[in-house]
């Protein structure tokens, strides 16, 4: 699986800003997909994640309320609305599968097969 993100800018505080990542490969629709975020000079962190079939969802608490994981198989895109937008959530963005949705692993960066190049997402005060 490829992994290509896209959509990331730069925002004003209070803004809104939807990144999308699109993969390759006929099994995209089995994959959990999650977003993790890496900020300059820090290490990458999980944001949210979604099952295969989308029905189930997962975020870390400081985007709870304020970032919406999506997925359209048949597009094979996952996307990650971003909406009130705050200075601390620049960060590059990452889009990555793995084959099991697991809440006891989901924040893990090492539990996930597959990795974007990531997006550049600034938001500015």
């Amino acid at each position: 699986v490829q992994l290509v993100e896209s959509g990331g800018g730069l925002v004003q505080a209070g803004g809104s800003l939807r990144v999308s990542c699109a993969a390759s490969g006929r099994t995209f629709s089995s994959y959990t997909m999650g977003w993790f975020r890496q900020a300059a000079g820090k290490e990458r962190v999980f944001v949210a994640a979604i099952s295969w079939s989308g029905g189930n969802t997962y975020y870390v608490d400081s985007v709870k309320g304020r970032f919406t994981i999506s997925r359209d198989n048949a597009k094979n895109t996952v996307y990650l609305q971003m909406t009130s937008l705050k200075p601390e959530d620049t960060a590059v963005y990452y889009c990555a599968a793995r084959s099991r949705f697991t809440i006891a692993t989901m924040t893990l960066t090492g539990t996930y097969d597959y990795w974007g190049q990531g997006t550049q997402v600034t938001v500015s005060s």
